[in-house]
Formats: C-alpha cells, sequence, structure tokens
C-alpha cells in the first residue's frame, strides 16, 4: 500500500514568508495544453539540498538518489528512536494540520542535539512535518544536516499514519542544479 504525504501544490498555498508565490496557468497552442508553472524551489512538499544553506554546497542533482529513499523511522517525543544507516528520520508534530493557517508559521522545532545524533546513526535525511526544522531566527539544524551532505524533507503531511508501521519513504526531486526541489513524498507499507 502507497500513502501520499505530500502537501498538493495549487494556486495561492501558504509558502515560507517572502518565497514566490505558486502559480499555474494553462496555455493552449496548436489544439494541446501545457501548464506554466511558478514556484520556487522550496514550495510545498519539498527536500533542501546543501546548497541552500552551505556556501558550495552541492545541488540537487548532484546528490546521490539513495539520500531519497530510506526506512521510515518516526520520531514522536523529543528523543530520536533507534536509528541505521539509510534511515530517513520522520519527525511527527502533528503540525501538518495548520498547513494553510497563520499557526503553521509557528510551528515546533527540531532540536540541534537530534540532527548531531542522527548523524552519528548514519543517517543524512530528516523529514519534518513543519515549515522547517529550526525556528525562523536559527538554521542551527539546517547547518549541521545540510553540512553533513545530507537532506532535509519539509511540510508533509499525514506523518501519524506511519506510526508503528514498517515503510519505505521515497521522495525524488527533479533533477535541478539548485538548492531544493519540490517532492512527491511517497511511503510504501510493508
Amino acid at each position: 500500500m502507497l500513502l501520499d504525504l505530500t502537501q498538493p501544490l495549487v494556486p495561492g498555498m501558504q509558502v515560507y514568508p517572502g518565497d514566490p508565490q505558486f502559480r499555474c496557468t494553462p496555455v493552449t497552442a496548436d489544439g494541446v495544453t501545457v501548464t506554466e508553472l511558478h514556484l520556487g524551489t522550496h514550495t510545498g512538499t519539498h527536500v533542501d539540498a546543501p546548497a541552500h544553506v552551505i556556501p558550495g554546497g552541492a545541488g540537487v542533482a548532484d546528490l546521490d538518489l539513495e539520500l531519497f529513499r530510506g526506512r521510515a523511522v518516526v520520531m514522536d517525543g523529543p528523543e530520536p528512536p533507534a536509528l541505521r544507516p539509510g534511515d530517513v528520520l520522520v519527525v511527527h508534530t502533528g503540525w501538518s494540520r495548520y498547513f494553510g493557517t497563520p499557526r503553521y508559521l509557528d510551528h515546533p522545532v527540531v532540536d540541534p542535539a537530534v540532527a548531531r545524533a542522527m548523524l552519528a546513526a548514519g543517517v543524512r535525511a530528516l523529514a519534518v512535518d513543519t515549515l522547517s526544522p529550526d525556528p525562523r531566527d536559527s538554521l542551527a539544524v539546517h547547518e549541521i544536516v545540510l553540512g553533513a551532505g545530507g537532506v532535509i524533507v519539509e511540510n508533509l503531511r499525514g506523518v501519524e499514519r506511519l506510526r508503528g508501521r514498517d515503510a519505505i519513504l521515497t521522495f525524488h526531486p527533479l533533477a535541478l542544479q539548485g538548492d531544493g526541489s519540490p517532492v512527491r513524498a511517497v511511503a510504501e507499507l510493508a
């Protein structure tokens, strides 16, 4: 069974303050329709590459595809669960229920110690159901994870459906040279 953990891309959707607003416009020419898109690389459910905050860091297209897939290990409390290399640490806060509201901006954050413990366990992918793992005045978790060549997935939804389940999470980005990319985050239940 597959579970879609992606926030749908719709015009007027909530984006990080200051990021480009999402727009899509159908254009018809010669009897076919093509949709013109306007969006930032961090729109909706997306992945952050090291280039997002690390000068000279790798862009999305330069990263090993193995980073975008792994066993989903859900963290519901302040302490990280048992992790092994190749896992994806999925922080469940339940905050996705506020997506699209002003309250979503005042999200829970991840303690930088969790990011360090994750990396020490050989895990290089962090996924959150919030706008960011960091408060708006800090990039500590971003710097730790992305500085180690890892990735961060933001704006997941429905993470509670993974609790107590064996699942593989995939979140493949577009092959952009840039700092991030929207993804389709899908969990495959065993």
